[in-house]
This record gives structure tokens, sequence and C-alpha cells, in this order.
């Protein structure tokens, strides 16, 4: 039986820190009972789908994000897998039918064209989007300050637009799954003592020329950061167990920003970068209100 797993590569996915970030949850949390999991920023989904199917005590999740194409996706491939995967298979076979890299770019502009036109329907939207997230350069995903999606094509030549049993696998596991859009504090509603939430913001960059975080038109900056350590005093106010992602900066500025709560670093590979220097393992903090089972040990 095929797992579930992201349906999309997003730049900062979570995949390769699992196996950290399950060490670093909160200790018992499998004898909590009815417990909600809550992401207000979904992003890939691999933290998602590894909770959902390791830890049976979740009996619901509630996930967000403010990019509107990428939560149409996740409804789509919950509510109406079949006509997505149709649709999926007849634009793989149209771009497998191109012979040369030229034909490719081709077709790879005009349907980064019909994109950013905005087709209102789904079906076509959603299978846009997964045809731009597996055949641009490096699966960015990446818009202007219009909200359009600039990233340039890649070279790839038969790549995986169509997965089945990817796409079947986790349909039915978001059967379980509310999907909002929109800005991160309307998750608030969703959460009660039994819930836990984990963040995943864009990250602050690490230099002037890593910043990676143009996921929406809306830019996340230094003062969304702090409007996001203030939403994780309102979560830890209402008794909610959190543990955040973010970026391990050089001047402290998470260190000083939260340091009423618990600081971790873990480790993690930078791929996407620039300046080949800073591609490698780095270290990212995680921040929790809670005592870690590490710390505890």
């Amino acid at each position: 039986m095929t797992k579930a797993k992201p349906f999309v590569k997003w730049a900062g996915g979570k995949g390769q820190l699992l196996g950290q970030l399950e060490a670093l949850l909160p200790p018992g949390f499998d004898g909590w009972r009815g417990a909600t999991y809550v992401e207000p920023f979904v992003g890939g989904g691999a933290m998602l789908f590894h909770m959902l199917q390791a830890h049976p005590c979740i009996s619901r999740a509630v996930i967000n994000d403010i990019n509107p194409d990428l939560i149409l996706c996740y409804r789509m491939v919950r509510d109406n897998p079949t006509d997505l995967l149709r649709s999926l298979h007849d634009i793989q076979a149209q771009y497998y039918a191109c012979a040369t890299h030229e034909e490719r770019r081709a077709m790879f502009l005009d349907k980064r064209s019909r994109f950013n036109e905005c087709p209102t329907d789904d079906i076509e939207r959603a299978t846009l989007f997964f045809f731009l997230n597996r055949t641009c350069f490096n699966g960015l995903y990446r818009v202007n300050r219009k909200g359009e999606f600039n990233v340039p094509c890649g070279k790839y030549v038969s790549p995986l637009i169509c997965d089945p049993e990817t796409i079947l696998a986790d349909s039915a596991l978001l059967q379980r799954v509310e999907i909002l859009s929109g800005d991160f504090e309307q998750t608030l509603a969703w959460m009660d003592n039994r819930t836990l939430c984990y963040l995943d913001p864009p990250y602050r960059p690490l230099s002037a020329t890593s910043n990676f975080n143009d996921y929406a038109k809306e830019a996340f900056g230094d003062e969304e950061q702090r409007r996001l350590k203030r939403f994780c005093d309102q979560m830890d106010r209402r008794g909610v167990a959190f543990m955040a992602s973010n970026s391990d900066c050089a001047d402290l500025f998470f260190d000083d920003l939260y340091a009423d709560y618990r600081i971790e670093r873990v480790w993690a590979s930078r791929i996407i970068n620039a300046n080949p220097d800073r591609r490698g393992k780095l270290t990212e903090i995680l921040v929790t209100n809670y005592q870690t089972q590490e710390a505890l040990a």
C-alpha cells in the first residue's frame, strides 16, 4: 500500500527533518485523546502526512496556507482526485510528446502564461499548478509583486507529473482534514488544550541574497515574524502545544524573540541557494512551549 506523502515539491519541505521533529513532539502525545493537529503554513505537507499516519491519537487536522493555488490543489486532491488524475495524465502525455528542450520550454511558457491568466476552472488551474511545479527550475514556487508565477523552465525530460498512487493515498488521508486558505491567525479558532500546532512559516533570510520566501505576493518580513510570535503567545495562553521552525540567524533574532520559550537546534540540508558555499548542512531553530522528550532525558 502506497504511503501518503507530499504531492508537490516545495522549497523548505520538512521531509528530511521528520525524524528530528518526531523526537521533539510533546512527551506522551500518543496518549492524548481526540487530539487536533494544526498547520497554519502547510506548504508541501510532509509533516502533515507523517503525523496523520504515525499518530492515531489525531482525530482531526486543520491546515492553512496563504497561497490559494496550493490550497486549491489540496482541495482537488481530497475532493476530486479522479478528474484531477485524468487531467494530469493528459498534460503529462502532451509534455512527453515534446521531442526537444525547445519544444518543452515552449509548452512550459504557454502553460505558465495560461496559469497567470487565472483560469476559473478548478481542475484546469490545479493541473497547471502541478505541471509548473514538476517542470519549472528546482520545483520552486515564486511570484512577483503582481502575484504572477515567474520561475523559469527546468530541464526535465520526463518528470512524474501524474502520480496516481500518491494522489489517491493522499486523497484518502485528507478526508479528515479541514482545509483553509488565508492568514495564519484564522487557525486559532480551531485550537484548544488538546491541540498540537506545528508552524513552518516563510523563513527569515540568512542573508540579503537568500530570500526564497516569495510564495505569495504578500511579504513575510520581520514584523510578520513578530506577529507570529504574538500568535504563539495566544496559543500558549489557550493551552495549545506548539512547535515552530525557522532559520538560525547569526544575529540571534529568534533567540531574543522567543526568549520566553524553549529553543532547540536541528540539522537540515540546504540545496536551493544562489551561493554554493551556503549549501549543505545548516542548523535551524525549533521553538516549543513545552518540555521536549529530549530535554527530559
